[in-house]
């Protein structure tokens, strides 16, 4: 079998080496000239910016791929536990420490609210069934036939997935700082809490279960230990070349075409792009003639942009986490600005990532590195962010300087920004959303884009906007439905 894939992100990665594990002769094609996708790397004076993915959890999944070829993993990757997983800062300046230390956590709840360490014990109960069903059996089982689906949803009734995560959560909790934290997860996907399915509460146990991991060298080094796996194995990998079109016959793929005008022959093509730009832009309407599937297209609700900005400072902020969530003063009005007016809003929630805080060898000595990432509205809202990005990176700076870090502006010593204008150009997802479609009941398993596709002979997705979802552990799984289905 000789199998194309399509990006080099941790889905496509994961989709080349399990195919070349099962004999298939792989290629992998990467338009930037680097790997990673979203999880590229940026160098900028001696510090190392992680474009993307930094917070690592089920390492077993990164661990399965060296263990197909009988590597050691440990031999390619360091994965370092983190013993604060995020620090949770509040608009009134306080703060909650979130970890795996269960004792510490309820000893943090009960000054917040003593009721609600019995609601918090219960939340986390209820988030591993939802666990043991969601991700333990279903994360990597094909939802491509509509009585598949049909077969799951009294379970999943059962665990009230109708309900948003926020919705779940206030149902065991009652003081409203703790819900914002225990109901953030859906936007480490690219959901809205208030309209994303409970099964992502799954995300909150998933972390329980095995803990969070640092990349040591940042998520980069992960990418460079699996390059070096498929060299090694034999992956034929082309970088700085992007294919401009997949060929079909009679709605069978049989290659594709780079910006080179070279064609490759393939019996399969396997997408890491994002499955809405993959049908729009690679591939030829006229063969698509599904009522149904164009309506599905059509309605589907894509996540929120991102703003991210990256930047290395002189001074070294030792008071800063390496994983630091701030929420605005308002949640909700917040989420609904950014995913149904699609409009700007002074009041910001951000993630702040400071890798330096467990691996020096990130930033020059004597320096301190980060990037924060801030939700806004994806490029349907027609913000121009020739004009928006540095506005927004002033409040950034601004909202730092207050909240955590002061004298930020003149510490800063390297920096630049990215807008969800790089999402749609330089990584082709549609609107330049950041996860690619929503998390809703709506758009889960069945109702995503299947990972094999409805249309073509030969085509498959992994990655973000197939089954099961976005985030790292979601991709690795696509990969591993891909497995099944090929």
């Amino acid at each position: 079998m000789n199998s194309i894939v399509i990006g080099s992100g941790f889905g496509g990665i994961a989709a080349a080496l399990r195919l070349k594990a099962k004999g298939h002769k792989v290629t992998l094609i990467e338009k930037h000239p680097d790997l990673g996708g979203r999880a590229r790397v940026f160098r900028k004076n001696g510090f190392i910016f992680d474009g993307g993915p930094t917070v690592i959890t089920a390492p077993y999944l990164i661990n399965e791929l060296f263990e197909l070829f009988k590597k050691n993993p440990k031999n390619y990757i360091k994965l370092s536990p983190l013993k604060v997983w995020y620090q949770f800062v509040f608009e009134d300046k306080s703060k909650f420490n979130y970890s795996g230390n269960e004792n510490e956590m309820k000893a943090q709840i009960k000054e917040l609210n003593k009721e609600d360490v019995k609601g918090y014990e219960k939340l986390v109960n209820f988030t591993k069934k939802i666990f043991d069903k969601g991700f333990t059996e279903l994360a990597d089982i094909p939802f491509d036939k509509p009585f598949v689906m049909m077969q799951q949803l009294p379970s999943l009734l059962k665990l009230k997935s109708y309900k948003s995560v926020y919705s779940l959560v206030s149902s065991y909790i009652k003081n409203e700082k703790l819900r914002r934290m225990l109901s953030m997860h859906p936007l480490l996907v690219g959901g809205n809490p208030f309209t994303t399915t409970s099964i992502y509460g799954l995300i909150l146990y998933l972390e329980k279960k095995w803990g969070i991991h640092y990349s040591m060298g940042g998520t980069g080094n992960i990418i460079k230990g699996f390059e070096k796996l498929m060299n090694e194995v034999g992956i034929k990998v082309i970088k700085g070349n992007e294919v401009t079109k997949i060929l079909s016959k009679n709605n069978k793929i049989t290659g594709i075409q780079l910006d080179n005008h070279d064609y490759i022959d393939a019996d399969n093509v396997i997408c890491n792009a994002d499955p809405p730009a993959v049908y729009e832009k690679l591939l030829d309407e006229k063969n698509d003639n599904s009522f149904l599937f164009k309506w599905k297209k059509k309605r589907m609700e894509y996540s929120m942009g991102l703003f991210v900005y990256y930047f290395g400072t002189k001074k070294i902020y030792d008071n800063v986490e390496h994983h630091t969530i701030k929420f605005g003063s308002k949640y909700k009005e917040h989420l609904d600005d950014i995913f149904d007016k699609k409009k700007l809003n002074n009041d910001i929630s951000y993630y702040l990532h400071r890798p330096s805080a467990t691996d020096k060898s990130m930033a020059p000595e004597g320096n301190d590195c980060f990037y924060v990432l801030v939700p806004v509205p994806n490029n349907q809202s027609g913000i121009d962010w020739s004009i928006e990005g540095d506005k927004m990176k002033k409040l950034i700076i601004d909202k730092m300087e207050n909240d955590l870090m002061p004298n930020l502006r003149n510490n800063i010593v390297e920096d630049f920004y990215l807008t969800p204008d790089y999402f749609e150009k330089d990584l082709n997802t549609k609107f330049g959303s950041g996860f690619s479609i929503q998390p809703k009941f709506t758009q889960s398993a069945y109702f995503r884009f299947h990972n094999k596709s409805e249309i073509y002979d030969g085509l498959y997705f992994v990655g973000a906007g197939t089954h099961p979802g976005a985030g790292v552990p979601g991709v690795l799984s696509s990969a591993k439905v891909l497995d099944k289905i090929l």
